[in-house]
């Protein structure tokens, strides 16, 4: 089905696949002995780095990007880390969208309000601005914006529009803000691994499913981690661009930097459909292109696929499944035990009912399933059915208005309704736990994008909880004429039935603010009483002592619980707010404790000895003197901050406050064995923290103090082997490094965070 290649292959004209090992074979096909330096340039991903970048050195990108979009859980922090910095327009075309926040259901008028800063920022600085229910952003940005040999960046992990021959990237908010001061977004030159696509999709097997097959061969063994999935091979043509687009958000799930695929006519009829001819053009690969892996998947041979909680890639087919069920239910009951951490409890064997699986829930929505194709189809399977009057239901969310309508005028919306599934406007909220929580206990079913604990809105510490599996659209709607008796889209005969879809512009042209290039620097923003300013953080000092505040041993840590996703996105215009919320869902205690920390080096910044109110200082200071070269340290001199350890956190969400949060309230410093992505560690660095990285087993606990000598010194230097003492009764010395960081990366966490930095910057101006 899905098979992995050891190693790197080259790809001759575009259809014959060459291991490195066989590299001779090359010159039989072409005549021309295999040239990896040059093959390397062969890639669709090459040609568009290339085009993007400033730097002239295609080992280290510096790369300017075409446009940008945020949602409104990010773009008020993004715009008013720029203010800080001095942004007076915003210099691309930047999209802001509301499908976060879209209900404004909880807090007040604070959801609305930031709505309101959105549209006021859009005309003081000259941004395009989408109001609640029109779109999900990553919808509006393939029919709006996207188009082939283009960059996109966004500030939300999802942003994958390589369908359409754009390369994109999702990031924390603090790489937006560089674009819009004009600086650029450094990155070493990634690897880009081929997925060769041969074959086409059995009837009823769906984008979700191709893309969960994916996730599940390469998720695990990291083979695509924070490089380009370059999606070549016959198999794409089989396949419609909306089709595509299914598919191609979920690379996500697997912790690649971006996406691109192949273009074709299909491509250009999308791209025409949608007013764009123009922005069409043939992407292929050079008739000898050299990847760094590949990924060969047969289309024929997937079946219908199911993610199980918690993750993406706890993938099985549903055949597999449905004859194994206490076996592998079982084992993710396991896995809701570490979850619920003895708080809350959950189950799956129970929903065994005569051999069978009952689910609760049934949900298609967002970016990656409220298409128009998966919605036409899943109409089709219900269409005379009916989802049953017990406890199951469904509901589904078109991915935008223009989509909506045409459903409407194609007959899906009252074929859907007439079998009992209920209609919603264009929302993100179940792809974050902010839309159709389940009961307690429930599972849910859902063509989105993640299923990580408590991302269908439960809350553990309240003792309630319930689950996500991840299923395509199409079984959904099986399932769900099943009653919700889980059912793969293979037991029914409705499919490919898809007619053309016809793209009516109005609701965009009616309702969408359109001030790219028309900023008016006389407009003010519009704040509502939620909508703070970033707290002042001090520059790194010379020597500086960590105290350990959270210790997570798990293989894995989401951003979901360095700061929980669902209601607290209310709170995330209020930084010290939202901050309140920091690991509450790992370690409940993190924030008391960080707090006091943070005490500590406010007192020290305000000139007040920091021993005064915490005496064990005075003794940390003595077993500090007591290292060789440490004998006359101060202090007042040393700054003071808390330290998460984990494993591998940064698994998910590119929001940036899974680090400014930390940082807020007294964070200083990450210590890792990797991780999880890009996206995290630049977040854990844009907010001044040092983002080290050890190999050995920690040997410290929480509470424990961490002291660091001459860190501003190891910025300027090689960050290998950097010497650190555990202080106690002995002092234990052990040793971290830093990987690679840019010149700006390391002047940045000197600064003390990126705001700090570009201050910094504009008054040696």
């Amino acid at each position: 089905m899905v098979s992995l290649y050891d190693g790197g292959i080259y790809l001759v004209n575009g259809t014959e696949i060459v291991p490195e090992a066989e590299a001779a074979k090359v010159k039989a096909l072409t005549g021309k002995d295999a040239d990896k330096e040059s093959a390397r340039k062969g890639t669709i991903a090459y040609s568009i780095l290339e085009q993007h970048n400033v730097s002239g050195d295609m080992e280290h990108l510096k790369l300017r990007f075409d446009a940008m979009a945020s949602h409104d859980i990010t773009f008020v922090g993004i715009v008013q880390t720029a203010k800080a910095s001095g942004m007076e327009k915003f210099p691309i075309p930047y999209v802001l969208t509301n499908c976060h926040n879209t209900l404004c259901a909880v807090g007040g008028t604070i959801n609305e309000d930031d709505h309101m800063f959105g549209l006021s920022a859009a005309k003081k600085y000259g941004g395009i601005y989408v109001p609640p229910h029109i779109a999900v952003i990553h919808q509006y940005m393939r029919e709006m914006m996207a188009g082939c040999g283009k960059m996109i960046l966004g500030s939300d992990s999802h942003t994958r529009y390589g369908a359409l021959g754009t390369m994109a990237v999702g990031e924390g908010g603090g790489e937006l803000v560089k674009q819009l001061l004009r600086d650029t977004y450094d990155v070493a030159y990634p690897g880009v691994v081929a997925i060769y696509l041969t074959g086409q999709p059995m009837p009823g097997v769906g984008p979700q499913d191709i893309a969960l097959a994916i996730i599940g061969a390469v998720f695990k063994n990291g083979y695509v981690k924070n490089k380009v999935m370059e999606f070549v091979g016959p198999g794409v043509a089989s396949m419609s661009t909306d089709y595509r687009n299914g598919v191609d958000v979920m690379t996500t799930e697997t912790t690649c930097l971006s996406s691109i695929w192949r273009t074709d006519e299909d491509t250009e009829s999308y791209l025409s459909l949608h007013g764009r001819g123009d922005d069409y053009k043939k992407l292929d690969p050079a008739d000898v292109a050299y990847y760094d892996g590949c990924v060969y998947v047969d289309l024929s041979t997937v079946k219908p696929m199911i993610a199980l909680p918690f993750h993406p890639s706890n993938t099985y087919e549903i055949d597999e499944l449905n004859a194994n069920l206490g076996d592998i239910l079982r084992q993710v009951e396991k896995e809701g035990e570490k979850v619920g951490g003895g708080r809350a409890s959950f189950t799956l064997t129970d929903k065994i009912v005569n051999g069978k699986l009952l689910v609760q829930q049934g949900i298609i929505a967002g970016c990656a399933g409220g298409n128009y194709t998966n919605v036409i189809e899943a109409a089709h399977a219900l269409k005379g059915r009916s989802c049953g009057c017990d406890e199951f239901s469904l509901a589904v969310y078109p991915s935008s208005q223009p989509v909506f309508m045409d459903l409407v005028k194609k007959g899906a919306v009252s074929d859907l309704m007439a079998a009992g599934a209920i209609i919603r406007t264009a929302f993100c909220g179940p792809c974050f736990g902010a839309g159709d929580t389940p009961c307690n206990n429930g599972l849910s079913i859902r063509h989105t994008t993640r299923n990580f604990p408590n991302r269908e809105g439960s809350k553990p510490g309240s003792g309630q909880m319930a689950a996500v599996a991840l299923m395509d659209a199409r079984s959904i709607a099986a399932t769900a004429a099943n009653g919700g008796v889980l059912t793969s889209a293979l037991e029914f005969d409705c499919w490919d039935d898809v007619p053309a879809y016809e793209f009516d512009h109005t609701a965009y042209d009616t309702r969408v603010y359109q001030g790219f290039g028309k900023g008016d620097e006389s407009q003010s923003l519009i704040y509502g009483p939620n909508i703070k300013d970033w707290p002042d953080m001090s520059a790194l000092s010379d020597n500086i002592l960590l105290k350990v505040c959270s210790r997570i041993m798990d293989p894995v840590t989401t951003t979901d619980e360095l700061i929980p996703s669902g209601e607290t996105s209310s709170y995330r215009s209020n930084p010290l707010g939202l901050a309140e919320f920091t690991l509450s869902r790992r370690d409940p205690e993190y924030v008391g404790r960080t707090k006091e920390v943070d005490k500590l080096e406010k007192a020290r910044v305000n000139g007040q000895d920091p021993c005064g109110l915490a005496p064990e200082l005075t003794a940390i200071f003595d077993q500090i003197r007591q290292i060789p070269g440490q004998e006359n340290v101060k202090v007042m001199d040393t700054e003071i901050g808390s330290v998460v350890y984990a494993v591998k956190p940064g698994d998910g969400s590119a929001r940036e406050q899974a680090a400014s949060c930390q940082r807020v309230i007294g964070g200083l410093a990450n210590i890792t064995k990797e991780y999880a992505t890009k996206r995290y560690r630049s977040n854990v660095m844009n907010w001044g923290m040092l983002p080290f990285q050890m190999d050995a087993e920690p040997e410290f606990e929480v509470g424990d103090y961490i002291y660091v000598p001459g860190i501003r010194s190891i910025l300027d230097g090689d960050l290998k082997d950097i010497k650190a003492y555990v202080l106690g009764d002995p002092v234990k010395e052990i040793t971290l490094y830093i990987a690679d960081m840019t010149p700006e990366e390391r002047e940045i966490v000197k600064a003390g965070c990126l705001i700090n930095f570009n201050r910094n910057r504009s008054q040696k101006q």
